[in-house]
Order: structure tokens, then C-alpha cells, then sequence
């Protein structure tokens, strides 16, 4: 059994794996491979340089990238997080989270928000099968955090190990 998250340690992890430059980078790398970093620009191209670079420092300070010949690729810890990213964002969208219509990032971002508000992630109180989505969701962001230790998020990005 995984030992609970403190509402505190929830909510900044959430804020801190909510970064939509964060999940971009992740995501791609995870759909498509490794990117070499002359690519990065080109590849996302949503993104401004420096949300790039912002992105990086955060993936390499939790641990989530690996640098080979190839470029930016995903640690297991990364490929791990991509999988909670992935059952978040079919969570939201089987659900309309927060609407209908919405990119991947927004869904995460939202669903996020509402797993850093303890009520939501009770099933219990709130009941439904949304509810117990929710909960499956929080289940998977507590298990990324308890099996990847080291790589808690730690100082400027939330939970103190």
C-alpha cells in the first residue's frame, strides 16, 4: 500500500508537474522519441525559447530526462510520469475536463488543479464513477511520487523529500 500524500505535498506537486511546457516536452518526447536539441525549437513550436530552456531545468531537477547521442529522451522516471499524464488526460476527456473541447496540456493542467483540492480526491465523499476516476488519477500521481524518491520534487519545485 502507498502511503498518502499530505495535502500540502499534493498541491505542490500538482503545481509543479502542471506546467504546460512541462507536459509539452514530456509528451513528445514520449510520443515521438528522443529530440535532438537543435530540434527542440522546431519541434515545439508553441513554445517560446525560454519556456523551452524553463522546461528542460524543471524535467532535469526532477529527473525526467536523458541525454544520449540521440538528444532529450525520458528516464524511466519520465516515461513513467508521460503514463500518468496520458491516464489524466483520458480521465478529463472521457469526462468533458474542463470542457468539451480542450488540447492535452489544458486537461492535465485542470485535472491537476482539482486532485490539489482534497475533497476531490476522495471518492468516497463526492461518489460517482467521475469521482472514483479522479481518485484512480490521484492513486497514479501518489504511486510516480513513492517509487521515484530521489526524484521527489523538491525546493523550488513543491515537496520536500
Amino acid at each position: 500500500m502507498i502511503p498518502s500524500l499530505s495535502p500540502q505535498q499534493l498541491q505542490a506537486a500538482c503545481t509543479a508537474l502542471s506546467s504546460a511546457a512541462l507536459i509539452r516536452l514530456v509528451s513528445e518526447i514520449d510520443d515521438h522519441g528522443a529530440i535532438p536539441p537543435r530540434e527542440l525549437a522546431r519541434t515545439l513550436t508553441d513554445l517560446t525559447p525560454h519556456q523551452i530552456r524553463q522546461a528542460i531545468e524543471q524535467a532535469d531537477a526532477l529527473g525526467l530526462l536523458d541525454r544520449s547521442s540521440c538528444g532529450l529522451g525520458l528516464t524511466a522516471e519520465g516515461g513513467d510520469l508521460a503514463d500518468v499524464y496520458d491516464a489524466t488526460a483520458r480521465w478529463a476527456r472521457r469526462h468533458n475536463q474542463p470542457a468539451p473541447i480542450c488540447d492535452f496540456a489544458g486537461r492535465i493542467r485542470h485535472t491537476f488543479a482539482l486532485l490539489g483540492e482534497p475533497a476531490a480526491v476522495d471518492p468516497r465523499t463526492t461518489g460517482g464513477e467521475a469521482a472514483a476516476g479522479l481518485g484512480r488519477v490521484h492513486r497514479l500521481l501518489a504511486e510516480w511520487i513513492h517509487a521515484h524518491p530521489s526524484q521527489q520534487i523538491r525546493g523550488a519545485y513543491g515537496v520536500a523529500a
